[in-house]
C-alpha cells in the first residue's frame, strides 16, 4: 500500500514537472514571428496548373505568420508568354481564398500602378497605413510600395514592401540605349527608395528604436556583398543600398547574420532580395535564411518563355524572431 501510495506521488510530481515545463515552452513560443518573403514571379505562374496545390503545400510546411509576396498578380496564361484576360486573372482578387488555404486570414494590397504589386497575408489583423505609387513625374514608384502594421504581443510592428524599376534604363526614357550607357536605370532605382524611405521610416524620428522591417526586389546590387561580385568602388549598382545604409537605421539581416556567406536569391546568382529591420527589431531575429529546397530551387523554363523560371525566378527568404 505504502508502495503504490509513494509511486502516486511520484506520478503526480512528474505530471507537475511535465505542466511547468510546457508552460516554460508555451511563454517562449509565444514570441515567436515567422515571416516569410518571396518573389513569385508573375502571380506563381507555374503554380496555375494545379491550382497552386505545391505552392500551398510548401507554404504550409513553413507555416509562416507573415508573408510578403512580390509579382502577386496573375498576367500569363500558364505554360505560355501570353497576356491572360483581366476577367480571367485569380489573383489579386482571389489572394484572400488562397490565403486561407495556407492558414491566413488576412490580407492586403500595396500601392501599385502595373501588373506587379505586392501583397501581405497573415494571422493576425494588418493595417493598411499607406499604399504608396510616388506623385509626379520625377518620383513615379514603379511598381508600388506598401506600408503596413501588426500588432504581437502587445507590439506594433511596421511593414514596408516594395519592388524597385528592373532596367538598366530609367522609367520612360526616350533614349533607351543612352539611359543605360548613363546608368541612369540605377539612378532612377535611388530615387524610388529615397521616396519610400521618406514616406515611411523617415516620417518617425526614433525610428531606429521601433519595430520596423522593410523587404522586397530590389533589382540592385549591395556593397556588403562586393567581395563576391567585385565591382568597381563607384560602381553605380550600389547606390540604392548605400543610401539605406547611410542614411536610414536599417540592418540588413541576412548578410549581419551570414558575413561569411553569399547567399543568391535568384536563379541568376546574384542577391537582389533584400529584408532589412532595425536594431530594434535585428535585436529579436533568432534566424533568417534564404530557403533554397526542392521546391523552391529555381529551374529555367524549359521553352525559354520570356526568361520565366520553374517555380519562379526569385528564392524564398524566411527570418525568425521573437518579438518581445
Amino acid at each position: 500500500m505504502k508502495r503504490s501510495r509513494n509511486l502516486i506521488a511520484m506520478l503526480c510530481l512528474i505530471a507537475i514537472f511535465a505542466s511547468c515545463t510546457n508552460s516554460v515552452e508555451a511563454r517562449v513560443n509565444k514570441g515567436n514571428l515567422k515571416l516569410l518573403y518571396w518573389n513569385i514571379q508573375n502571380g506563381m505562374w507555374c503554380g496555375q496548373e494545379d491550382h497552386y496545390d505545391q505552392f500551398v503545400g510548401w507554404v504550409k510546411a513553413q507555416d509562416p505568420d507573415i508573408c510578403v509576396w512580390c509579382e502577386a498578380q496573375s498576367i500569363y496564361i500558364s505554360g505560355t508568354d501570353k497576356p491572360m484576360p483581366e476577367n480571367e486573372r485569380y489573383l489579386i482578387e482571389n489572394w484572400g481564398e488562397l490565403a486561407k488555404r495556407y492558414g491566413h486570414k488576412y490580407w492586403a494590397v500595396g500601392g501599385y500602378r502595373d501588373s506587379y504589386p505586392q501583397v501581405i497575408t497573415s494571422k493576425y489583423p494588418i493595417t493598411i497605413v499607406k499604399q504608396i505609387i510616388g506623385n509626379a513625374a520625377d518620383s513615379v514608384v514603379t511598381h508600388g510600395s506598401g506600408w503596413f502594421q501588426i500588432e504581437r504581443n502587445g507590439k506594433k510592428i511596421n511593414i514596408v514592401s516594395l519592388h524597385t524599376w528592373p532596367q538598366k534604363y530609367a522609367y520612360k526614357a526616350e533614349d533607351r540605349t543612352a539611359s543605360s550607357e548613363n546608368n541612369e536605370g540605377d539612378k532612377y532605382r535611388r530615387m524610388e527608395m529615397e521616396y519610400i524611405c521618406r514616406h515611411t521610416i523617415g516620417t518617425e524620428q526614433d525610428a531606429g528604436n521601433q519595430l520596423w522591417m522593410m523587404m522586397g526586389d530590389f533589382n540592385s546590387t549591395s556593397r556588403k556583398d562586393n567581395w563576391h561580385y567585385m565591382y568597381a568602388d563607384q560602381d553605380t549598382r550600389f547606390l540604392v543600398h548605400d543610401y539605406i545604409l547611410g542614411y536610414t537605421p536599417y540592418v540588413d539581416i541576412i548578410v549581419s547574420l551570414h558575413y561569411d556567406r553569399f547567399l543568391p536569391t535568384t536563379g541568376s546568382g546574384r542577391r537582389i532580395d533584400f529584408i532589412y529591420c532595425t536594431p530594434a527589431l535585428f535585436r529579436m531575429v533568432k534566424s533568417a535564411e534564404v530557403m533554397t529546397d526542392n521546391y523552391t530551387t529555381p529551374v529555367r523554363e524549359p521553352h525559354n518563355l520570356s526568361n520565366f523560371w520553374i517555380p519562379s525566378d526569385h528564392i524564398p527568404i524566411v527570418v525568425q524572431f521573437e518579438i518581445r
